[in-house]
């Protein structure tokens, strides 16, 4: 689906831009997370620099906010290294809170693979953030096949003005994300790029049989597999993942306590998932047994279910003795 849209001929940075491009896809490339040719190409295409204008980085003083028309050129010159760099950027920030984020290169490579699109799919974003993620499905797929949508103007805007500069137009959506968005539906896949506290019912109602769910939730990433407007099932994927939650109808997620537990247990990350996982549901100390117990389970062997109005969280089979309901504290799924 690649084209060359000529929307860098007039890009300054376009020639430095596109050396630091190569240098981060081959570094995606070498760790194992950019397999498919059509996604590396992908990748070597889109121009982050393009959706990233400003960003900000930690400083004993609060953010530092880079730019690309800062007038010091070593500053400018940070900026595009930042701007290809393999980590999350800092793009929207509110009272010092972080509002919104880029995500890190490599985990995007590693959740659009795992997305297992195939030509012709249609697909939802569920946080449209710089609309980074979107020009990559755009290129992937065409645009008229991609949906993003936020619930903040701002950031919808931004996106929106980011993909025209980049030459991709797919369609940018200001709402609730936990709504998903069915005036575009059906759809074959959806992403979401924000944590979850549960599964938006909303969103299955709006897939194809078949279709793939892949988004954050509990420090991980889980892949359902949709079987109707009312079923789905999956496992955790391998890696972490942390993302700022989504802000809409969902509410938050169980605050995570650690008081009492060992210290070699809250410094390991697989036990901070389980713990996540299980927040509001299980004490600490319960969840500390099992993951002994358990000899440390790796997240592959934990999976989600839903079930009409059920939806709960699983160790090693959806029936099995060890399942927690997934919902949050204000409004909880029945189980």
């Amino acid at each position: 689906m690649a084209t060359d849209t000529g929307a860098h001929r007039e890009d300054p940075f376009a020639g430095p831009a596109a050396v630091a491009r190569r240098a981060l896809v081959r570094e995606i490339v070498a760790r194992g997370d950019l397999r498919d040719p059509a996604w590396r190409a992908a990748f070597e295409a889109v121009p982050r620099h393009l959706f990233v204008p400003y960003y900000y980085v930690g400083a004993v003083a609060g953010y530092e906010r880079l730019w690309c028309q800062d007038p010091d050129p070593e500053r400018r010159s940070r900026w595009l290294a930042g701007a290809y760099a393999d980590r999350p950027l800092a793009t929207r920030v509110r009272d010092g809170d972080l509002v919104s984020s880029a995500s890190q290169p490599s985990l995007m490579a590693v959740m659009l693979e795992a997305l297992e699109v195939g030509d012709g799919d249609h697909v939802l974003e569920i946080g449209a953030g710089t609309g980074y993620n979107a020009a990559l499905l755009a290129h992937r797929l065409g645009a008229e096949r991609v949906t993003t949508v936020d619930l903040d103007e701002e950031i919808t805007e931004a996106a929106r003005a980011h993909l025209a500069a980049a030459g991709y137009r797919p369609e940018v959506v200001t709402g609730d994300g936990a709504r998903g968005c069915p005036h575009r539906a059906p759809y074959d896949r959806i992403v979401a790029t924000c944590a979850l506290p549960s599964v938006p019912p909303a969103w299955l109602a709006q897939c194809r049989p078949g279709a793939r769910v892949l988004a954050p939730l509990a420090t991980g990433l889980i892949a359902l597999r949709v079987r109707d407007a009312g079923h789905a099932e999956g496992r955790f994927l391998h890696t972490s993942a942390y993302f700022v939650p989504l802000r809409g109808g969902t509410g938050g997620a169980p605050p995570v306590r650690t008081t009492g537990l060992p210290r070699h247990a809250v410094d390991n990350e697989l036990f901070h998932f389980l713990l996540t996982l299980t927040a509001g549901v299980l004490e600490p100390g319960e969840a500390y047994e099992l993951w002994r117990r358990e000899r440390r389970p790796v997240r592959e062997r934990f999976g989600v279910t839903v079930s009409g109005e059920r939806q709960w969280a699983w160790l090693d089979d959806p029936e099995g003795p060890f399942v927690w309901p997934l919902g949050n504290a204000d409004r909880p799924y029945a189980y």
